[in-house]
């Protein structure tokens, strides 16, 4: 007699990372914890080219968690790669994002995931927005400026875009239009598509070892070109809703 197929994961957790090997543990243990009434899920760690032992912790860690899956990138391809390549690999139809340095609480992820599963079906993204952060005040300040200036250019009605903490429909998100950075841009993608964005304000952490991967000059570089660029996708794209007809319609 055939065994019955067991169930495919409710939620997908995606975290792109690189050098995290002082903070990928502890958060594989807190989301472990944070998402056990949603079983079951799976969680993907895409390691971005690391070279420290991120990549060795996440497969011992996965001997005892049939759940934890890793994928490797040969050499760093930025978050929005790791991001897209973990949705992509994903097997459930919510995927829920956070940041590999442990600033995002796991804690958070239920507030994330149960709009997605419970609300309405228009709904596309939940997007954290961090209150409190622990940044330095130089960081702060540059991601308060891009953030007004994307604000003011885009009307995506997001006051922080940056926050890693984010949840969306895997068929939705895979039909974006994708370009490195991306992720910093997924409320106005998602609303240029005709998807409903709603916003959850979520608390902060100070990094907890380790040092992050881009500075201020970086964002802010990129980010220029970048927002002209969605700027140009928003302009151009036009939905027109088609209407399926049957030969009964004919009159």
């Amino acid at each position: 007699m055939d065994q019955p197929l067991s169930p495919g994961p409710r939620l997908s957790v995606v975290i792109p990372c690189r050098n995290e090997a002082g903070n990928i543990a502890p958060l594989i243990g807190g989301i472990e914890a944070a998402l056990a009434p949603f079983a079951p899920f799976e969680v993907i760690v895409v390691d971005d080219g690391s070279t420290d032992d991120t990549a060795a912790q996440v497969l011992e860690l996965a001997r005892q968690r049939p759940w934890l899956r890793l994928l490797s990138h040969p050499r760093s391809g930025g978050q929005s790669a790791g991001v897209h390549n973990g949705a992509i690999a994903a097997r459930a139809p919510i995927i829920v994002t956070l940041d590999g340095d442990g600033q995002n609480p796991p804690e958070e992820l239920p507030r994330l995931v149960a709009p997605l599963l419970d609300g309405p079906d228009d709904l596309g993204l939940v997007a954290g927005q961090r209150v409190g952060r622990q940044d330095t005040a130089s960081k702060r300040l540059a991601s308060t400026a891009a953030n007004r200036l994307r604000a003011r250019v885009l009307k995506d009605d997001t006051r922080d875009t940056g926050c890693g903490l984010k949840a969306f429909r895997r068929d939705a998100y895979l039909s974006l239009p994708f370009f490195n950075h991306q992720h910093r841009y997924l409320p106005a993608l998602f609303a240029r598509d005709g998807w409903r964005v709603a916003h959850v304000d979520v608390a902060h952490r100070a990094r907890g070892k380790g040092r992050s991967n881009y500075s201020n000059w970086q964002r802010g570089v990129v980010g220029v070109s970048d927002l002209a660029g969605v700027a140009w996708l928003l302009r151009r794209r036009k939905t027109v809703r088609a209407i399926e007809r049957t030969p009964e319609d004919r009159t």
